[in-house]
């Protein structure tokens, strides 16, 4: 018989499994979103093709990690157009404004989720590997290495990010071009090369984020529906554009939905993320860990 402590010792290992792949899944939007200001929220459908990128090169027999490796380079090219299209349309014209590059990315994620559906069909996908279906346990702790695996790519980007964007010259400029890109311009920095990069990299996460979630469960192709809501409060919550702070708030999230599931109503979990949202808001509107400098 399950104890109550066997169930709270559960829910927190869960919860903090479970923030940590939303953390990798929302990493993308802290850039684009947090960093550049660039409302994309296209992000999250992105994060499905990487998932099904993933399924597809693991018809060759390569296992969801190599795959998403694979794919980095893929994506960043890919970002890196998004931006030049994006640019092209909005920002040279000056009309870079908030609802219109709404409408743009929404409009963008539709197409990507008709796309899909219309390549591989609307039923479920999913990755086989050697962990899948295998558990670690721990006294009363029981963990799938599904979720265990997948857990271990957020921590292993956002220090990789950090070190970037602390530590190199082309780091502190994406930092700086969503201050002052024309400062940076009089510096001999070209701030649209400099975006154009930063939507690379943010791109690129989606690959990432896509194995984590094909890795922990089947997908569809309007997956990356369930997951705006949470990965823009991830992001707002954290303070725009705080990369550590991603990780930290994804985590609380997890934790407060795993806790909802176990000791309330699985349906109810959806609905933590926002709740989270407003009530750290009405205290502090910067978000818990400021905006990145």
């Amino acid at each position: 018989m399950t104890s109550s402590l066997d169930i709270f010792l559960n829910a927190i290992s869960t919860g903090v499994v479970l923030g940590s792949i939303y953390a990798s899944i929302a990493l993308g939007l802290a850039i684009t979103f947090g960093i550049l200001h660039i409302p994309n929220v296209a992000h999250p459908a992105l994060v499905i093709v990487g998932a099904y990128f993933v399924y597809l090169v693991g018809q060759w027999g390569i296992s969801p990690i190599p795959a998403a490796l694979i794919g980095l380079p893929v994506f960043y090219v890919l970002g890196m157009a998004l931006y030049s299209f994006y640019s092209r349309t909005f920002e040279r014209k000056g009309q870079a404004n908030v609802l219109q590059s709404l409408t743009l990315f929404f409009g963008l994620s539709l197409v990507i989720e008709i796309a899909i559906a219309l390549f591989f069909g609307s039923e479920l996908k999913s990755v086989d590997a050697d962990y899948v279906g295998s558990s670690l346990v721990l006294g009363p702790i029981t963990m799938p290495y599904r979720l265990l695996v997948p857990a271990l790519f957020a921590p292993i980007m956002i220090s990789a990010l950090w070190l970037y964007f602390n530590r190199t010259h082309s780091g502190t400029a994406i930092r700086a071009v969503a201050h002052d890109d024309r400062a940076l311009s009089i510096s001999g920095i070209n701030p649209t090369w400099i975006k154009r990069h930063a939507f690379g990299i943010a791109t690129a996460t989606a690959v990432i984020g896509g194995a984590a979630l094909i890795i922990m469960g089947p997908v569809e192709p309007f997956a990356g529906r369930f997951q705006i809501g949470r990965v823009f409060a991830i992001v707002v919550l954290a303070g725009m554009g705080s990369i550590p702070g991603t990780l930290v708030v994804a985590i609380m999230i997890g934790i407060a939905e795993s806790f909802v599931s176990a000791y309330l109503t699985p349906s109810w979990s959806p609905g933590v993320a926002f709740a989270i949202l407003l009530l750290a808001l009405g205290l502090r509107p910067q978000g818990l860990f400021g905006a990145a400098r």
